[in-house]
């Protein structure tokens, strides 16, 4: 009996302690983006402060929740419902204009560790586009909802609603106003044109239990028409996650239908054994920019490694760990530490 009890206080001591080190290995990680395409010209001090002001807020709010032990959804949810309420970035309140002078937004959020995805596209009245794309993955039996039919659900759930003026923005206005004088007299330059196509807000996260999750929002591009609809709310195109790998893109969203790009960038982690640097590296600047596209991404991994690419000349991003410290860049040639991964 002596060494029976011996044997089980062993065992009991060694699953004791393989918990205790599962415990400390699951540091939280949360990384986001507000958008590739970052021109320096023409960004005032002001405008840079502001941007990466709401960036750290963001990355604070998602902290938040990881620390109290919630979910990585709403670590995604709670970053990017500040990103949206923040006129610095092409995504709520900073949404672009469509060429009717209206803001459409789009949003999709998607679980890791279950497969469940939300998304909604072409709205004009939902404050926070991303809390309805939850809410379309947590109340209905649906994984996409688009324009009147996602108000209506919105008002059902009790999400909140506003009136459209209070997406518009001044600077976002005369982009328009812009876009429709350089169409009309079709002479566009090229660093214009491209920068049309950029802006968006995104979010991933691993929690303490080693979940992922994914999520994106976006105002879409300026000048749009025809209900157009980009790549963030499409699953495996902008936003995707499974248990091994988070992503959401920023860019010209044709392209990263076209690549099933986010998909792509996990598929290639859990299939072909890259590691989330690689395999973001392949497709954000290897296929993308072969096809004629550009942009950039969050990649996160369930070990808590982060690959943040782009090839624009710059992209709003940052990343907070266990400790609670955010870590904001803009451009290029800002360099980020890279969190431990656990």
């Amino acid at each position: 009996m002596g060494k029976r009890m011996k044997l089980l206080q062993a065992g009991l001591l060694a699953t004791l302690a393989t918990m205790a080190a599962a415990a400390v290995a699951q540091q939280p990680v949360l990384a986001i983006h507000g958008g590739a395409g970052v021109v320096r010209q023409g960004m005032t001090p002001a405008d840079e402060a502001a941007a990466r002001a709401s960036l750290e807020q963001a990355l604070r709010a998602g902290h938040a929740q990881l620390a109290a032990g919630k979910p990585a959804l709403d670590a995604v949810t709670a970053a990017i419902t500040v990103l949206e309420d923040a006129p610095s970035f092409n995504a709520g309140k900073g949404a672009v204009f469509t060429h009717d002078g209206r803001n459409e937004l789009d949003a999709a959020i998607m679980d890791g560790s279950s497969g469940r995805a939300g998304a909604v596209a072409g709205v004009r009245t939902v404050k926070n586009p991303i809390l309805l794309a939850q809410a379309v993955m947590e109340k209905s039996r649906h994984v996409m909802m688009v324009g009147e039919g996602a108000e209506a659900f919105a008002k059902e759930q009790g999400v909140p609603l506003v009136e459209p003026g209070y997406f518009r923005t001044e600077k976002r206005w005369q982009q328009l106003q812009r876009a429709l004088r350089e169409e009309a007299s079709r002479e566009a330059h090229r660093d214009i044109e491209t920068a049309k196509y950029f802006g968006t807000v995104g979010a991933v996260a691993l929690d303490a239990q080693g979940k992922l999750a994914a999520g994106t929002s976006t105002g879409g591009m300026t000048n749009k028409r025809y209900g157009r609809v980009g790549d963030a709310p499409i699953i495996g195109a902008g936003t995707y996650a499974n248990e091994r790998c988070a992503v959401s893109g920023t860019g010209w969203g044709e392209f990263y239908i076209r690549a099933v790009a986010a998909h792509d960038i996990c598929a290639r982690v859990k299939y072909a054994g890259q590691s989330v640097a690689q395999a973001a590296a392949g497709v954000i600047n290897g296929d993308i920019p072969k096809a004629g596209g550009d942009g950039g991404a969050i990649v996160l991994d369930s070990d808590g490694r982060i690959a943040l690419p782009f090839n624009t000349e710059g992209m709003y991003r940052g990343w907070i760990g266990a400790d609670g410290v955010p870590h904001v860049a803009i451009f290029a040639d800002e360099a980020l530490p890279e969190p431990s991964p656990r």
